[in-house]
């Protein structure tokens, strides 16, 4: 099965306890793409400029990912310059330069079209629910979002969520989402605005997921399903660990024939081991080196930590 993910496609300047690190490759898309190439094909929809190099691509070709959806145009490619210098888990922005990626029109080359799972990454709704719209054929559709959609661009992005068989946020979001301070209220009232299921992060305190009856299709209401976070003694860089928590996830779905709770539960797992990988070096370096049989080590100790 194909996974095409459609988003950012960027570099980083990166400044945290272990250091600091100029433009090193980022971006939603590709932390997403390199995570979920250990378990199924990916196709990768973006926008990058004349500074994103052949060596930048080779990246994600030699992980197998298509990028014939990713568009090179004049201009520089998006940068993003954060800080972790005062909280690891929060960063602070010090420059957003959207550059090529201002002007971002999603283009879904006629290859693609055929893909059975689909991931719409933190992007603008409006672009968001003009992909959707032109892959009426996808099997499964899961999504991200973030705070300045969510207060910006809600009646836009409320149209996603009832598009949505995945939502996958933080806890904060989840929050702001629904207005309530309680997770388990707040997860609640997200659901309600549409999302088949939802999957909410709580970065070091791991994940958990909440379902609706029609989640699998089957009209059973299901218990929610609460995943641990890999103990991870050298945290770097956070930046990507969301983005390759997504990727983890849903490229472990696509691998298998149907999604059922066991599927789930068992790609929440993958997720959390792609995410405590990523962190453990600047941008989406730690995934260029990251082994198949790394990620089942973690998932090992995931199961251990949680008698799965």
């Amino acid at each position: 099965m194909s996974v095409l993910v459609v988003g950012s496609v960027a570099f980083d300047t990166l400044e945290t306890p272990s250091g600091r690190r100029e433009r090193v490759l980022g971006g939603a898309a590709t932390h997403f793409a390199l995570a979920a190439s250990f378990f199924t094909k990916v196709r990768v929809v973006g926008v990058v400029g004349e500074d994103f190099l052949p060596e930048h691509e080779a990246v994600l070709t030699s992980r197998g990912i298509d990028t014939a959806g990713l568009e090179h145009v004049p201009g520089k490619s998006f940068h993003w310059s954060g800080s972790y210098m005062r909280d690891l888990s929060s960063a602070d922005t010090l420059a957003t330069d959207l550059n090529v990626f201002a002007d971002f029109a999603p283009k879904i080359p006629t290859s693609y079209l055929d893909t059975e799972y689909l991931f719409l990454a933190n992007i603008d709704p409006v672009l968001q629910e003009r992909v959707r719209s032109q892959m009426p054929g996808v099997k499964l559709v899961a999504g991200d979002t973030m705070n300045y959609w969510i207060s910006a661009h809600r009646q836009n992005l409320l149209k996603v969520l009832r598009e949505l068989d995945v939502l996958v946020i933080n806890d904060h979001e989840a929050r702001m989402l629904s207005g309530e301070t309680n997770n388990v209220r707040a997860a609640r009232g997200v659901l309600g605005l549409g999302p088949k299921s939802l999957v909410v992060k709580y970065a070091e305190h791991g994940s958990a997921a909440f379902f609706s009856p029609s989640s699998f299709g089957n009209g059973k209401q299901h218990k929610l399903f609460r995943a641990p976070a890999t103990p991870t003694e050298d945290v770097v860089d956070p930046t990507g660990a969301g983005d390759s928590f997504a990727g983890g996830f849903f490229g472990y779905i696509a691998s298998q024939k149907q999604l059922t709770p066991d599927v789930f539960r068992k790609a929440m797992f993958y997720g959390c081991a792609l995410g405590s990988l990523s962190v453990e070096d600047f941008g989406a370096e730690r995934l260029q080196r990251t082994t198949r049989e790394e990620i089942d080590r973690r998932f090992d100790e995931l199961r251990e930590i949680s008698h799965l």
